[in-house]
This record gives C-alpha cells, structure tokens and sequence, in this order.
C-alpha cells in the first residue's frame, strides 16, 4: 500500500503548474488540473460542437450539479442527495439564509463575526434590508461567538476558516451552541473543503455554502455549492427561486412549485463548461483521506513558519501559533506586505495578499511538498533582507492583490 509521500507524488502529476513556480495561493485559486483540461476540451470538441442543443438530453448536462454535488458531499462529510453545485457562494448564501431566517420568524438576529469574509456580511445585510423586518446582524469579534450565542438569534452565520489569518472555528461545538439555543447554524466552508476533514452531518450543521475555485481546483469563477441538512430540506424555502429548482422546470407553470430535495436549491440554468470542469477536477481527490491531506498540511504550514520566523524576524505571525486552531493557510504581517508579495510573486514565489498588511501563503499537500517550503522562505528571506520589495514598480496597487 502507498505511503503518503507516494500518494502526493501521484497526485502532484495530476495538476499542470509551471515548472519553474512554487505555488503557494491554492486557497484563492487552484491550480488546472490534467483531468479538467482534456475534459472541457472533450465537453466542447465532442458535445457542445456535435449534439448542440442535444446534449442537454444526450451528455448528462441537466443532471451536472447533482452528480457534482454529490462528489463534492463526499469532501465534507454529508450524504449523498444533500449537496448541490450551483450558482455562486454569495448567491447560494442568500437562499440559505433567507430560508433559515424564515424557520425562526420570532427571532431577528443574525450573529456572524468580524472577521467573517465580506461578501457574507454583505449579503446577510442586503437580504436583511430587502426583507424590511426589523432583523439585525450583529457581528462581535471571533473569540467572543459562543457567549454571544442567545435566545434572541435566529441563525448563526460563520465561515470555519478565516480568510485572512486562517483561524478555526469549532464546526461541532458552535454548532451545538447554537441549537442549545434554538438558532440554525450557516457554515461558509470556502477555504476549509478540501483543505481539513469537514464533518457537516456528524456536527448535525444546518446549512452550508461553499465555492468550487479553491481548494477543489474547478477554475476561475467555478461553481458553488449547497448543503442542506436532511430533515430541513423538505422545510427549505429560499426568497430566492429559479425554474431550474422547479419540480418541472419544462412544464413553464406560472407559479413556482419546489422540486422534492436538494434540487429546490437550484435557481438559474448551469454553465455547463465550468460545472464539466469542477466534476473533472474532484477525480484528484479519488482515494484521498482528507486525514493525511491535513497532517501533511500542518507539518508543511509548521516548517514555514519556523523557517520564516527563524530568517526574517520582521514578519510578524497572524495565524494561530497552534496548528489544530488554523486551517491550511499561513499569514503574516509587515507594513509593506504587498510590494513584498509583489517582489516574491516576481520570482516565481506566488501567494497573495490581503488589507492592510497581510501575506497570505496557503499549503497544499496534493502538489506542494517541502522542497517548495523552503524554496519559498529562501526567496522571502532575500527579497526582505535586500530590500528587493522597495520599488515603485512592487509597490503600484493592481486590481486583484
């Protein structure tokens, strides 16, 4: 039998990375998959091209974000039929909540954190003000969740891995504060499938979104997805509806009627290449225990960090010193984090950076080995120690950091 070291070496032949690049951003982008090119040339060359219009019929393409989502199920620990792949997280979010939030109609609180990702926040505020019912979101610092957890919530609203310093949320404790109280509970799993073992049935979560761009290597702007726990899917109604989530979607009936199961999460017609992308790219994690991709990724995160702090002691860690309380990015802090990031992504070094001055570096054990650690802190330590940052050219704000 393979040991992990063997396994990684398999799995890192499956992905096309650029010889000469230490890739350290797989947690804002994953890298093309083999399996995913040949497959959307195969999609465009063999199906699109030949059976236009047919092969919504002929090559399995109504039933994409199903079978999808059960592949996708199977990384986060929730049974088959409870998993969708549709739309995008933000709008996936807005169904959720605004069908959870219509389970506790006596209640008016959204609780999430202030270091939830943005776009969350933002949603949880547009539906809030869409419905003009008096609910509020209440955001309180990260440490301070659980206490805030009370009778007056209705939903609980939390990403597991925070984006900027990879800090972990407890998935089963929190989710246990929250039916103590008898709120629902939102996980955003965007940097943790794929990433660390998720358990969302055996943690009973209520509802989860996540994105298919990450960690699971479906491309730019690939699917989302949706879970719904079993015994709520029945009870699920989001404001937001589409004829793909219909029961008949082909019968073009004036009213809406819910589709039996996880199908009612579904609102507008698929983009058939990207969600054929995201299916080719899952076949990656085909024999994977999500145990070993996790050990592997702590002992890669924890040799990054020694080395960097070791080299360049004027980096400053963010990320939780203990690795069960982080996910599988490593950030740090310096005041002139992003023309560093610029120099580094220069020398083949990439990772990314986020406001106001963190350098985020994500580890990825299915094609990222020690080699690339210390290949990468070697290039760190010489653009700090010579300066190599401090240029107008590194410094030039870009569109995407």
């Amino acid at each position: 039998m393979p040991n992990t070291a063997e396994i990684f070496a398999e799995t890192r032949r499956q992905f096309i990375l650029p010889g000469a690049v230490v890739y350290l951003d797989g947690n804002s982008l994953g890298p093309l998959t083999v399996a995913a090119r040949r497959r959307l040339i195969d999609e465009v060359d063999e199906h699109w091209a030949p059976k236009l219009i047919r092969g919504w019929n002929e090559s399995g393409w109504m039933d994409l974000p199903s079978a999808v989502g059960d592949k996708i199920a199977a990384l986060v620990g929730a049974p088959s039929g409870t998993v969708v792949a549709a739309d995008s997280t933000s709008v996936n979010l807005f169904k959720v909540l605004s069908a959870a939030l219509a389970l506790r109609p006596d209640r008016k609180v959204v609780l999430s954190d202030s270091g939830n990702f943005p776009t969350d926040l933002y949603v949880a505020q547009g539906l809030i003000r869409s419905l003009g019912a008096g609910h509020e979101l209440r955001a309180v610092d990260p440490e301070d969740v659980a206490s805030a957890i009370d009778e007056s919530v209705a939903v609980v609203m939390l990403t597991e891995v925070d984006y900027r310093t990879g800090r972990l949320h407890s998935m089963a404790e929190l989710t246990a504060l929250a039916h103590d109280a008898g709120a629902l509970i939102i996980w955003d799993l965007c940097h943790s499938a794929g990433a660390l073992p998720v358990q969302l049935q055996d943690s009973r979560a209520d509802f989860a979104v996540g994105c298919g761009y990450k960690y699971l290597n479906g491309g730019p702007g690939a699917p989302a997805y949706t879970y719904v726990r079993p015994d709520l899917i029945a009870s699920c109604s989001p404001a937001l509806t589409g004829w793909m989530g219909h029961a008949e979607p082909f019968a073009f009936g004036p009213g809406h009627v819910p589709a039996e199961g996880i199908g009612r999460l579904r609102c507008g017609t698929p983009p058939i290449l990207a969600m054929a992308c995201l299916d080719a790219a899952l076949s990656v994690w085909e024999g994977i225990d999500l145990q070993d991709v996790r050990e592997a990724s702590i002992k890669l995160s924890a040799l990054f960090i020694e080395e960097v702090e070791q080299r360049c002691p004027e980096l400053m860690l963010a990320s939780p010193r203990d690795p069960d309380r982080r996910g599988s990015h490593v950030s740090f802090r310096f005041p002139h984090g992003y023309a560093v990031m610029q120099a580094l992504i220069a020398r083949g070094v990439i990772g990314d950076f986020r406001a106001p001055d963190m350098m985020r570096f994500g580890f990825t054990p299915l094609y990222i080995d020690e080699s690339d650690v210390l290949r990468a802190v070697e290039v760190l330590e010489k653009v700090v120690r010579e300066r190599l940052w401090d240029c107008a050219e590194f410094k030039a704000r870009r569109t995407v950091t």
